[in-house]
């Protein structure tokens, strides 16, 4: 098991330091996600900071399979991020 899965193995129990020890694995493939989006108004590291706390943040723990289950899930709450900001409000 890699080190990211085992901490989202223990993100999904609850340890609440777990998210702290994730983020630094995680945070260069999230910009290199991030930065794959030409054109955007967000800077990257915004981009990431945001995702991140919509999949970690929350208070009740998200299932992540595996390593790959996170970061599509990840690029998927960029995308979204990003969605909004350029959708327009009625």
């Amino acid at each position: 098991m890699s080190d990211v899965t085992q901490i989202l193995s223990q993100i999904e129990s609850g340890d609440p330091s777990a998210a702290e020890q994730l983020l630094p694995l995680v945070y260069d493939e999230l910009r290199k996600l991030a930065q794959e989006n030409p054109g955007q108004t967000l800077q990257a590291t915004a981009l990431v900071h945001e995702a991140y706390i919509r999949l970690v943040g929350v208070e009740k723990a998200q299932r992540w399979n595996s390593r790959r289950h996170f970061f599509g899930a990840a690029a998927e709450a960029m995308r979204r991020i990003l969605i909004n900001l350029i959708k327009p409000r009625s």
